[in-house]
């Protein structure tokens, strides 16, 4: 690969003035006459392409014209700056090698591809405007999420994939087995499936949350955070689930429920700020085409004070609201996506709702000392609703102990999560961000599938 790229004509244009520069890349298009003609360049560096100026005193003029999209090229030729023209400068060509032509039946013509159909070629989207804007944000983007919390202290741990920790209730997470399925399963004594005889000589799922084995190492590096795959098997089908995600968790020690959503409220503005700041143009192109007054969103929200509000005053506005709800709202139950609407808009901006019914939240926040609601908060963003989700942990043995007996679970299994409270416990609290919810938010995509390479949903798993 010759040594400069697209990018670096962007970013530093008048070094390059005048001289001769060497590019390799992709046609994107084509336009030709009789003697002279344009290419649209791209080598993947950067989201714009470079136009490259061909002529007929080329010797193989007339072969380079007739190339098809997303034939491979190697250019040489001088950079001229075009202060006047569209494009702030172009490449002169002196000399084009045709790397590799591409099929006359490739399926990205210059046209317009709904995301549906794009879907169905997962493997070619990213060379389409929109995807290439998109992935390159989802790099980004991670990229931000860990400087952030290697900036402030946080270890970076690699939680296990393959468990027996049942987090996130083990009717959702997937069960994993080497036994053959097309033949009898071995049964034990009560009749059922015999798991002693599986690899793990016990029943394993993978992950749904790596936030019980995170909370082992937050007892002994203080900050942690994890940040890699989770898998879910609800059949969900909407816009805003997937049954493989990656998850943000960090877990905090000595750190009540109010000072973790200082880290959530300060953790997305940094993510969302380093972004704008590094995708200018992508950021742009999703302003312009996907979501229109995009920048705008995300400006407000790094300028937003965020709202903390308890769910039962949540509910009470809800309540008193001149509005018709299709799912009416209860002091002992979820919001609904258009009650998540409705409270950002009520108070114009970001809220944290907080200080949720224990009965619909999980077993290991925090009990309140009212005894009927949990030391929980989710974040809801205007545009896209819930966006984090976090709980101050129980850090008591006794109470966590009393909890799980009350849900008939199965103690012994996280025997391991409980020495926590019997070996130096301490105030903590955690919070999960589902990365593809974030991507969806900064770039204004509304389908999870389109901010994933390779979408797995229901009845879906191709590629």
């Amino acid at each position: 690969m010759s040594e400069i790229v697209i990018k670096d004509l962007y970013r530093d244009t008048k070094k390059y003035n005048n001289k001769e520069v060497i590019l390799e890349g992709w046609v994107k298009t084509i336009r030709d006459s009789k003697t002279f003609g344009f290419i649209e360049l791209n080598d993947g560096s950067f989201f714009k392409n470079v136009q490259v100026v061909i002529t007929d005193k080329l010797e193989n003029f007339e072969k380079v014209a007739k190339l098809s999209i997303y034939s491979c090229i190697k250019v040489i030729g001088k950079l001229i700056i075009t202060e006047n023209a569209k494009q702030p400068f172009e490449i002169q060509a002196t000399n084009i090698e045709i790397l590799s032509e591409c099929d006359k039946d490739y399926p990205l013509q210059k046209k317009r591809h709904s995301f549906e159909y794009l879907r169905t070629i997962a493997h070619l989207r990213p060379r389409t405007n929109t995807f290439n804007a998109v992935f390159r944000i989802r790099s980004v983007t991670a990229f931000a999420i860990h400087e952030y919390f290697q900036n402030n202290g946080y270890v970076y741990v690699h939680t296990p994939i393959i468990t027996c920790a049942d987090c996130e209730g083990s009717a959702e997470m997937f069960k994993l087995t080497t036994m053959d399925l097309k033949k009898e399963l071995p049964k034990d004594q009560d009749g059922k499936t015999d798991f002693s005889r599986d690899l793990f000589g016990k029943e394993t799922y993978i992950t749904g949350s790596g936030q019980l084995h995170g909370e082992t190492f937050a007892s002994a590096f203080g900050k942690i955070y994890t940040f890699g795959p989770t898998l879910r098997s609800e059949n969900s089908n909407t816009k805003t689930h997937a049954n493989e995600f990656w998850m943000i968790e960090p877990e905090i020690s000595f750190c009540d429920l109010d000072e973790l959503m200082d880290i959530e409220e300060d953790c997305l503005k940094y993510i969302v700020k380093k972004v704008m700041e590094r995708c200018p143009e992508e950021i742009d192109f999703c302003d312009k085409f996907i979501e229109k007054g995009l920048k705008e969103k995300l400006n407000k929200l790094l300028n937003s004070e965020f709202v903390r509000i308890d769910h039962k005053d949540v509910i009470d506005i809800l309540k008193k609201a001149d509005k018709k709800w299709e799912f009416e709202p209860d002091y002992g139950e979820d919001l609904a996506k258009e009650h998540e609407k409705y409270i950002t808009e009520y108070f114009n901006g970001p809220v944290f709702v907080k200080n949720w019914p224990k009965d619909i939240k999980s077993y290991y926040m925090k009990l309140n000392p009212d005894g009927k609601t949990v030391a929980a908060v989710d974040l809801e963003v205007p545009g896209a609703g819930e966006i984090m989700g976090g709980s101050q942990r129980e850090e008591d043995y006794e109470k966590l102990l009393k909890v799980i007996k009350e849900r008939k679970m199965d103690a012994d299994q996280i025997y391991w999560y409980l020495d926590l409270r019997r070996y130096g416990s301490n105030i903590h609290s955690g919070f999960g961000l589902g990365f593809e919810r974030l991507l969806m938010y900064i770039t204004g995509i509304e389908n999870i599938r389109d901010v994933i390479p390779y979408p797995r949903t229901p009845k879906n798993c191709d590629f």
